[in-house]
């Protein structure tokens, strides 16, 4: 398993939440070089299949607040299956890939969806990324159909090439913004075991306390 070491912070900025974040999808899509180009904004030009899984984190503003990206990278070949469901679980949000010039990688997107939401949780939020955007000359699935799936499945879309690092940052910003966004609205509990959402902070907790929640306690005490 590979590390890569997460972006340092300066001592005024404060971690609102950490999200649990998957990359998942068939072998040869380039999972890990989606991962790369994201970690070290670079093209990894050396990239092995993965073995088990591989882990990075960095740290992003979404909607004006700093998230760690804690991110799986997860084997997709068949033999590694049983090792990287167990990651799955607890993660909040995921990428799910295939590559634009191979159908086969396509075909397979419904296993890969039905795993993530079976193991993870009903509720990841989850962008399909059409990657290898570069090699549009040997495309074998279109952008609309892609799309259709997308909207057929509820996910996000966004076609990338990890190569160029085209919409690779925006994929993994637009998951985490969504994220954001349904923990505002209170679609989504940090609270909640296997969220995949953590607190940077204890102290953000109180102050995410459901309004009324301070009216009731002082009802209760009798004060």
């Amino acid at each position: 398993m590979h590390l890569f070491l997460p972006y340092l912070l300066n001592d005024s900025q404060t971690i609102y939440f950490l999200f649990k974040f998957l990359v998942i999808g068939s072998a040869g899509t380039g999972k890990s070089c989606l991962l790369h180009q994201f970690i070290e904004n670079k093209f990894k030009q050396d990239s092995n299949h993965t073995i088990g899984v591989e882990f990075g984190s960095r740290v992003v503003n979404v909607g004006g607040k700093t998230v760690k990206l804690q991110i799986w990278d997860t084997a997709g070949q068949e033999r590694f299956r049983s090792v990287t469901r167990s990651y799955y679980r607890g993660a909040a949000g995921a990428l799910l890939v295939y590559d634009i010039t191979s159908r086969e990688t396509y075909n397979a997107l419904t296993n890969w969806l039905t795993d993530a939401r079976t193991l993870a949780s009903p509720n990841i939020v989850i962008i399909l990324c059409g990657n290898k955007k570069d090699l549009d000359a040997d495309r074998e699935v279109t952008f609309l159909e892609a799309s259709r799936f997308a909207q057929e499945n509820e996910l996000m879309f966004l076609e990338t090439s990890a190569l160029t690092g085209e919409n690779v940052e925006e994929a993994f910003l637009k998951c985490a913004r969504t994220i954001l966004n349904k923990i505002e609205t209170g679609e989504l509990d940090p609270e909640r075991m296997g969220s995949g959402i953590q607190y940077g902070d204890a102290s953000l907790r109180q102050l995410r306390q459901p309004r009324g929640s301070a009216a009731q306690a002082k009802q209760q005490c009798n004060c």
